[in-house]
Protein backbone atom coordinates (compact mmCIF):
# COMPACT_ATOMS: atom_id res chain seq x y z
CA UNK A 1 0.00 0.00 0.00
CA UNK A 2 1.49 3.22 -1.00
CA UNK A 3 1.82 6.15 1.54
CA UNK A 4 0.20 9.47 0.90
CA UNK A 5 2.68 12.28 0.65
CA UNK A 6 2.03 15.28 2.94
CA UNK A 7 1.81 18.57 1.22
CA UNK A 8 2.77 21.81 3.07
CA UNK A 9 0.52 24.88 3.01
CA UNK A 10 1.87 27.72 1.06
CA UNK A 11 3.45 30.47 3.28
CA UNK A 12 1.49 33.67 3.26
CA UNK A 13 3.68 36.69 2.81
CA UNK A 14 2.01 40.00 3.85
CA UNK A 15 1.97 42.64 1.30
CA UNK A 16 3.79 45.87 1.79
CA UNK A 17 0.44 47.59 2.29
CA UNK A 18 -0.49 45.19 5.11
CA UNK A 19 2.91 45.58 6.78
CA UNK A 20 2.62 49.34 6.71
CA UNK A 21 -0.89 49.10 8.18
CA UNK A 22 0.24 46.89 11.05
CA UNK A 23 3.18 49.16 11.83
CA UNK A 24 0.87 52.14 11.93
CA UNK A 25 -1.49 50.30 14.31
CA UNK A 26 1.42 49.33 16.58
CA UNK A 27 2.68 52.89 16.61
CA UNK A 28 -0.80 54.16 17.50
CA UNK A 29 -1.08 51.62 20.29
CA UNK A 30 2.34 52.63 21.63
CA UNK A 31 1.43 56.33 21.41
CA UNK A 32 -1.84 55.70 23.25
CA UNK A 33 -0.06 53.62 25.88
CA UNK A 34 2.68 56.21 26.36
CA UNK A 35 0.12 59.00 26.42
CA UNK A 36 -1.89 57.14 29.05
CA UNK A 37 1.21 56.56 31.14
CA UNK A 38 2.22 60.20 30.75
CA UNK A 39 -1.29 61.33 31.67
CA UNK A 40 -1.36 59.13 34.79
CA UNK A 41 2.14 60.27 35.72
CA UNK A 42 1.11 63.88 35.24
CA UNK A 43 -2.06 63.34 37.24
CA UNK A 44 -0.12 61.69 40.05
CA UNK A 45 2.45 64.49 39.91
CA UNK A 46 -0.29 67.12 40.04
CA UNK A 47 -1.97 65.41 43.00
CA UNK A 48 1.38 64.92 44.72
CA UNK A 49 2.42 68.51 44.08
CA UNK A 50 -0.94 69.79 45.28
CA UNK A 51 -0.57 67.74 48.48
CA UNK A 52 3.02 68.92 48.89
CA UNK A 53 2.11 72.51 48.13
CA UNK A 54 -0.82 72.54 50.56
CA UNK A 55 0.31 70.15 53.28
CA UNK A 56 4.07 69.62 53.25
CA UNK A 57 5.59 72.82 51.88
CA UNK A 58 3.97 75.12 54.52
CA UNK A 59 5.47 72.93 57.25
CA UNK A 60 8.94 73.71 55.87
CA UNK A 61 8.45 77.47 56.15
CA UNK A 62 10.76 79.08 58.71
CA UNK A 63 8.74 80.72 61.47
CA UNK A 64 11.35 81.42 64.19
CA UNK A 65 15.02 82.37 64.00
CA UNK A 66 17.34 82.58 67.01
CA UNK A 67 20.79 83.81 66.00
CA UNK A 68 21.97 81.16 63.49
CA UNK A 69 19.27 78.57 64.28
CA UNK A 70 15.95 78.44 62.45
CA UNK A 71 12.76 76.51 63.17
CA UNK A 72 10.02 75.65 60.70
CA UNK A 73 6.28 75.39 61.17
CA UNK A 74 6.43 71.61 61.49
CA UNK A 75 8.79 71.88 64.47
CA UNK A 76 6.60 74.59 65.99
CA UNK A 77 3.56 72.31 65.79
CA UNK A 78 5.49 69.40 67.34
CA UNK A 79 6.58 71.62 70.23
CA UNK A 80 3.03 72.94 70.56
CA UNK A 81 1.82 69.35 70.90
CA UNK A 82 4.48 68.50 73.47
CA UNK A 83 4.25 71.62 75.63
CA UNK A 84 0.45 71.56 75.69
CA UNK A 85 0.25 67.98 76.92
CA UNK A 86 -2.26 67.88 79.75
CA UNK A 87 -3.70 71.30 78.89
CA UNK A 88 -7.47 71.56 78.50
CA UNK A 89 -8.12 71.58 74.71
CA UNK A 90 -10.35 74.64 75.11
CA UNK A 91 -7.24 76.60 76.16
CA UNK A 92 -5.12 75.70 73.10
CA UNK A 93 -6.31 78.74 71.17
CA UNK A 94 -4.69 81.01 73.75
CA UNK A 95 -1.26 79.34 73.59
CA UNK A 96 0.37 80.11 70.17
CA UNK A 97 2.43 83.09 71.34
CA UNK A 98 3.43 81.28 74.53
CA UNK A 99 4.75 78.30 72.55
CA UNK A 100 6.75 80.57 70.23
CA UNK A 101 8.30 82.33 73.23
CA UNK A 102 9.12 78.97 74.80
CA UNK A 103 10.94 77.79 71.66
CA UNK A 104 12.99 81.00 71.69
CA UNK A 105 13.85 80.66 75.38
CA UNK A 106 14.84 77.00 74.95
CA UNK A 107 17.14 77.80 72.03
CA UNK A 108 18.72 80.76 73.81
CA UNK A 109 19.41 78.51 76.79
CA UNK A 110 20.90 75.78 74.53
CA UNK A 111 23.19 78.24 72.78
CA UNK A 112 24.16 79.93 76.04
CA UNK A 113 24.97 76.61 77.70
CA UNK A 114 27.10 75.68 74.70
CA UNK A 115 29.05 78.94 75.06
CA UNK A 116 29.91 77.88 78.63
CA UNK A 117 30.90 74.38 77.55
CA UNK A 118 27.88 72.77 79.19
CA UNK A 119 26.11 70.00 77.28
CA UNK A 120 24.16 66.78 77.76
CA UNK A 121 24.69 63.44 76.02
CA UNK A 122 22.17 61.41 74.03
CA UNK A 123 22.45 58.74 76.72
CA UNK A 124 21.40 61.22 79.43
CA UNK A 125 18.44 62.30 77.32
CA UNK A 126 17.49 58.66 76.66
CA UNK A 127 17.53 57.89 80.37
CA UNK A 128 15.49 60.98 81.24
CA UNK A 129 12.92 60.19 78.53
CA UNK A 130 12.61 56.60 79.78
CA UNK A 131 12.42 57.66 83.42
CA UNK A 132 9.56 60.04 82.70
CA UNK A 133 7.85 57.67 80.25
CA UNK A 134 7.76 60.30 77.48
CA UNK A 135 7.50 59.73 73.71
CA UNK A 136 10.93 59.48 72.07
CA UNK A 137 10.30 62.22 69.50
CA UNK A 138 12.37 65.24 68.51
CA UNK A 139 10.24 67.71 70.46
CA UNK A 140 10.34 65.72 73.70
CA UNK A 141 14.06 65.09 73.35
CA UNK A 142 14.68 68.82 72.91
CA UNK A 143 12.51 69.66 75.91
CA UNK A 144 14.30 67.12 78.07
CA UNK A 145 17.71 68.35 76.86
CA UNK A 146 16.80 71.90 77.92
CA UNK A 147 15.67 70.65 81.33
CA UNK A 148 18.97 68.84 81.86
CA UNK A 149 20.94 71.85 80.62
CA UNK A 150 19.10 74.08 83.08
CA UNK A 151 20.15 71.77 85.92
CA UNK A 152 23.72 71.88 84.62
CA UNK A 153 23.68 75.67 84.48
CA UNK A 154 22.31 75.85 88.02
CA UNK A 155 25.20 73.67 89.21
CA UNK A 156 27.65 75.79 87.22
CA UNK A 157 26.59 79.04 88.84
CA UNK A 158 26.41 77.44 92.28
CA UNK A 159 30.01 76.27 91.85
CA UNK A 160 31.11 79.88 91.22
CA UNK A 161 29.97 81.01 94.68
CA UNK A 162 32.35 81.26 97.66
CA UNK A 163 31.74 79.01 100.64
CA UNK A 164 31.76 81.92 103.09
CA UNK A 165 30.12 85.34 102.67
CA UNK A 166 29.25 88.31 104.86
CA UNK A 167 25.69 87.81 106.06
CA UNK A 168 23.15 89.41 108.34
CA UNK A 169 20.33 87.98 110.42
CA UNK A 170 17.41 90.17 109.33
CA UNK A 171 13.76 90.79 110.12
CA UNK A 172 11.60 92.85 107.74
CA UNK A 173 8.06 94.17 107.75
CA UNK A 174 6.16 96.17 105.10
CA UNK A 175 3.51 98.54 106.45
CA UNK A 176 1.14 100.80 104.55
CA UNK A 177 2.17 104.29 105.68
CA UNK A 178 4.67 106.50 107.47
CA UNK A 179 2.25 106.87 110.36
CA UNK A 180 1.97 103.10 110.84
CA UNK A 181 5.74 102.67 110.55
CA UNK A 182 6.26 105.20 113.35
CA UNK A 183 3.80 103.37 115.59
CA UNK A 184 5.41 99.98 114.88
CA UNK A 185 8.94 101.33 115.45
CA UNK A 186 7.88 102.72 118.83
CA UNK A 187 6.36 99.39 119.87
CA UNK A 188 9.48 97.50 118.78
CA UNK A 189 11.72 99.89 120.72
CA UNK A 190 9.49 99.21 123.74
CA UNK A 191 10.28 95.51 123.46
CA UNK A 192 7.27 94.10 121.60
CA UNK A 193 7.79 90.94 119.56
CA UNK A 194 8.61 91.47 115.87
CA UNK A 195 6.70 88.36 114.72
CA UNK A 196 3.56 89.50 116.57
CA UNK A 197 3.70 92.89 114.85
CA UNK A 198 4.16 91.19 111.48
CA UNK A 199 0.89 89.34 112.02
CA UNK A 200 -0.87 92.57 112.97
CA UNK A 201 0.50 95.03 110.40
CA UNK A 202 2.13 93.22 107.49
CA UNK A 203 0.79 93.91 104.01
CA UNK A 204 2.35 90.69 102.66
CA UNK A 205 2.94 88.35 105.62
CA UNK A 206 3.95 85.38 103.43
CA UNK A 207 7.18 87.14 102.38
CA UNK A 208 8.01 89.03 105.59
CA UNK A 209 9.18 88.36 109.11
CA UNK A 210 12.46 86.67 110.05
CA UNK A 211 14.52 86.10 106.87
CA UNK A 212 17.30 84.29 108.75
CA UNK A 213 20.94 84.72 107.77
CA UNK A 214 21.25 86.25 104.29
CA UNK A 215 24.02 87.86 102.23
CA UNK A 216 23.42 91.19 100.52
CA UNK A 217 23.25 89.46 97.11
CA UNK A 218 20.23 87.37 98.07
CA UNK A 219 18.09 90.36 99.11
CA UNK A 220 16.13 91.12 95.96
CA UNK A 221 15.07 94.60 97.03
CA UNK A 222 18.18 96.83 96.82
CA UNK A 223 16.63 99.38 99.20
CA UNK A 224 16.53 96.73 101.93
CA UNK A 225 19.92 95.25 101.02
CA UNK A 226 21.67 98.60 101.26
CA UNK A 227 20.03 99.38 104.60
CA UNK A 228 20.74 95.97 106.15
CA UNK A 229 24.48 96.13 105.64
CA UNK A 230 24.60 99.74 106.78
CA UNK A 231 23.00 98.90 110.14
CA UNK A 232 24.65 97.53 113.26
CA UNK A 233 23.16 94.57 115.16
CA UNK A 234 20.12 95.65 117.15
CA UNK A 235 19.42 98.73 114.99
CA UNK A 236 16.02 99.51 113.42
CA UNK A 237 15.24 101.56 110.33
CA UNK A 238 12.19 102.42 108.24
CA UNK A 239 12.59 102.80 104.48
CA UNK A 240 9.99 104.40 102.15
CA UNK A 241 9.39 102.36 98.99
CA UNK A 242 7.03 103.80 96.37
CA UNK A 243 7.21 100.59 94.30
CA UNK A 244 6.43 98.17 97.11
CA UNK A 245 3.44 95.98 96.23
CA UNK A 246 0.92 95.23 98.92
CA UNK A 247 -2.41 93.44 99.20
CA UNK A 248 -4.40 96.16 100.89
CA UNK A 249 -6.20 99.32 99.87
CA UNK A 250 -8.84 101.80 101.02
CA UNK A 251 -11.94 102.82 99.05
CA UNK A 252 -13.68 106.17 99.07
CA UNK A 253 -17.07 105.54 97.45
CA UNK A 254 -19.94 107.72 96.24
CA UNK A 255 -23.22 106.28 94.93
CA UNK A 256 -24.76 108.57 92.31
CA UNK A 257 -27.90 106.59 91.34
CA UNK A 258 -29.81 103.48 92.35
CA UNK A 259 -32.07 101.33 90.18
CA UNK A 260 -33.92 98.09 90.96
CA UNK A 261 -32.68 96.40 87.77
CA UNK A 262 -29.39 98.14 86.95
CA UNK A 263 -28.05 98.23 90.51
CA UNK A 264 -26.06 101.29 91.57
CA UNK A 265 -24.06 103.84 89.60
CA UNK A 266 -20.82 104.44 91.45
CA UNK A 267 -17.62 106.39 91.41
CA UNK A 268 -14.74 105.52 93.70
CA UNK A 269 -11.13 106.25 94.64
CA UNK A 270 -8.64 103.57 95.74
CA UNK A 271 -5.86 104.71 98.10
CA UNK A 272 -2.84 102.81 99.35
CA UNK A 273 -3.20 103.58 103.06
CA UNK A 274 -5.73 104.71 105.61
CA UNK A 275 -3.60 107.79 106.29
CA UNK A 276 -3.75 108.79 102.62
CA UNK A 277 -7.46 107.94 102.43
CA UNK A 278 -8.19 110.21 105.40
CA UNK A 279 -6.19 113.05 103.82
CA UNK A 280 -7.99 112.75 100.48
CA UNK A 281 -11.38 112.35 102.19
CA UNK A 282 -10.82 115.66 103.98
CA UNK A 283 -10.47 117.40 100.61
CA UNK A 284 -13.31 115.67 98.76
CA UNK A 285 -16.44 117.39 97.53
CA UNK A 286 -18.91 116.48 94.82
CA UNK A 287 -17.23 119.01 92.55
CA UNK A 288 -13.61 117.85 92.87
CA UNK A 289 -14.17 114.06 93.12
CA UNK A 290 -13.10 113.40 89.52
CA UNK A 291 -10.04 115.63 89.85
CA UNK A 292 -8.82 113.94 93.04
CA UNK A 293 -9.55 110.49 91.59
CA UNK A 294 -7.31 111.24 88.63
CA UNK A 295 -4.56 112.49 90.93
CA UNK A 296 -4.61 109.88 93.72
CA UNK A 297 -6.62 106.78 92.85
CA UNK A 298 -4.74 103.53 92.19
CA UNK A 299 -7.76 101.86 90.59
CA UNK A 300 -8.07 101.48 86.83
CA UNK A 301 -10.94 103.95 86.54
CA UNK A 302 -8.82 106.84 87.78
CA UNK A 303 -8.53 108.35 84.30
CA UNK A 304 -12.33 108.41 84.05
CA UNK A 305 -12.55 110.39 87.26
CA UNK A 306 -13.27 107.26 89.28
CA UNK A 307 -16.46 106.44 87.34
CA UNK A 308 -17.28 102.71 87.68
CA UNK A 309 -20.66 102.85 85.96
CA UNK A 310 -23.60 100.64 86.93
CA UNK A 311 -22.74 97.77 89.26
CA UNK A 312 -24.47 94.80 90.79
CA UNK A 313 -23.25 92.90 93.83
CA UNK A 314 -20.24 90.78 92.96
CA UNK A 315 -19.10 92.85 89.98
CA UNK A 316 -16.10 94.23 91.88
CA UNK A 317 -15.12 90.86 93.40
CA UNK A 318 -14.83 92.55 96.78
CA UNK A 319 -17.05 91.86 99.77
CA UNK A 320 -15.75 94.97 101.53
CA UNK A 321 -16.69 97.15 98.53
CA UNK A 322 -20.17 95.62 98.17
CA UNK A 323 -20.97 95.85 101.87
CA UNK A 324 -20.15 99.56 101.87
CA UNK A 325 -21.46 100.63 98.46
CA UNK A 326 -24.83 98.86 98.51
CA UNK A 327 -25.66 100.29 101.93
CA UNK A 328 -24.51 103.85 101.19
CA UNK A 329 -26.94 106.74 100.87
CA UNK A 330 -27.06 108.60 97.56
CA UNK A 331 -24.52 111.39 97.02
CA UNK A 332 -22.70 110.60 100.26
CA UNK A 333 -18.96 109.96 100.27
CA UNK A 334 -18.06 106.95 102.41
CA UNK A 335 -15.46 106.80 105.13
CA UNK A 336 -12.30 104.91 104.07
CA UNK A 337 -13.24 101.26 103.43
CA UNK A 338 -10.41 98.79 104.08
CA UNK A 339 -10.14 96.09 101.39
CA UNK A 340 -7.61 93.30 101.95
CA UNK A 341 -8.37 91.90 98.46
CA UNK A 342 -7.12 95.09 96.78
CA UNK A 343 -3.71 95.59 95.18
CA UNK A 344 -1.84 98.85 95.69
CA UNK A 345 1.75 100.07 95.68
CA UNK A 346 3.77 102.19 98.04
CA UNK A 347 4.67 101.54 101.65
CA UNK A 348 7.35 101.59 104.34
CA UNK A 349 9.78 98.80 105.14
CA UNK A 350 10.80 98.30 108.75
CA UNK A 351 14.18 96.56 108.93
CA UNK A 352 15.88 95.16 111.99
CA UNK A 353 19.35 93.56 112.00
CA UNK A 354 19.82 91.02 114.79
CA UNK A 355 23.41 90.05 113.99
CA UNK A 356 26.09 90.28 111.27
CA UNK A 357 29.24 88.41 110.30
CA UNK A 358 31.02 86.09 107.85
CA UNK A 359 29.23 82.75 107.64
CA UNK A 360 29.07 79.64 105.50
CA UNK A 361 26.29 79.69 102.93
CA UNK A 362 23.33 77.45 103.66
CA UNK A 363 22.12 75.19 100.86
CA UNK A 364 18.91 77.20 100.46
CA UNK A 365 20.80 80.50 100.23
CA UNK A 366 23.35 78.99 97.83
CA UNK A 367 20.51 77.71 95.64
CA UNK A 368 18.84 81.11 95.67
CA UNK A 369 22.03 82.91 94.71
CA UNK A 370 22.72 80.39 91.92
CA UNK A 371 19.20 80.93 90.57
CA UNK A 372 19.67 84.70 90.70
CA UNK A 373 22.99 84.44 88.85
CA UNK A 374 21.43 82.13 86.25
CA UNK A 375 18.50 84.50 85.70
CA UNK A 376 20.80 87.50 85.26
CA UNK A 377 23.05 85.56 82.85
CA UNK A 378 20.07 84.30 80.85
CA UNK A 379 18.54 87.77 80.62
CA UNK A 380 21.78 89.24 79.28
CA UNK A 381 22.30 86.40 76.80
CA UNK A 382 18.69 86.65 75.61
CA UNK A 383 18.90 90.42 75.18
CA UNK A 384 22.08 90.08 73.12
CA UNK A 385 20.55 87.41 70.85
CA UNK A 386 18.95 88.14 67.49
CA UNK A 387 15.42 86.76 67.57
CA UNK A 388 12.93 86.91 64.69
CA UNK A 389 9.41 85.48 64.70
CA UNK A 390 7.48 85.19 61.43
CA UNK A 391 4.40 83.32 62.65
CA UNK A 392 1.19 84.72 61.21
CA UNK A 393 -2.41 84.18 62.29
CA UNK A 394 -3.03 81.48 59.67
CA UNK A 395 -0.02 79.45 60.81
CA UNK A 396 -1.01 79.78 64.44
CA UNK A 397 -4.55 78.69 63.58
CA UNK A 398 -3.20 75.66 61.72
CA UNK A 399 -1.09 74.71 64.73
CA UNK A 400 -4.11 74.91 67.02
CA UNK A 401 -6.13 72.84 64.54
CA UNK A 402 -3.43 70.15 64.20
CA UNK A 403 -2.96 69.82 67.96
CA UNK A 404 -6.71 69.82 68.53
CA UNK A 405 -7.19 66.99 66.03
CA UNK A 406 -4.46 64.96 67.68
CA UNK A 407 -6.45 65.27 70.91
CA UNK A 408 -9.62 64.12 69.19
CA UNK A 409 -11.14 67.60 69.26
CA UNK A 410 -12.80 68.48 65.96
CA UNK A 411 -13.39 72.15 66.62
CA UNK A 412 -12.56 74.70 69.27
CA UNK A 413 -15.19 77.33 69.81
CA UNK A 414 -14.53 80.79 71.11
CA UNK A 415 -11.73 83.17 70.18
CA UNK A 416 -9.62 82.40 67.15
CA UNK A 417 -5.91 81.93 67.68
CA UNK A 418 -3.87 85.09 67.58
Amino acid sequence: MSKKRKTSKPKIVPTQHQTSKWERQNRIRRIITYAGIAFLAGLIAMVSYGYYDQKIKPLREVVIVVNDSSFDLGYYIEMFEAYSMGIDPSQLQFMPDTIASQIVQDEVLRQGADSLGIDVSSKEIDEAIKERDLPDGEAYRDIMAVSLLRDGLQEHFASQLPDIMEQAHVQVLLVESRQVSSDVMTRLENGEDFATLVEEFSCNPQSEGDLGWVPRESILNPLIGDAVFDLEPGELRFIPDEAAAKSIGYWLIEVLEKDDTQGIRVRAIMLGSQQEANEVKAQLTADNFAELAQEYSQYGAAEEGGELGWLNEGDMNSEAFDEAAFNLDLNTISEPIKDEMAYTTGGYWIVQVLDKGDRELSESVRGGLATKAFNEWFREYHDSSIVETFLDAAQQARAVEEVSKSRGVEEISGRSAK
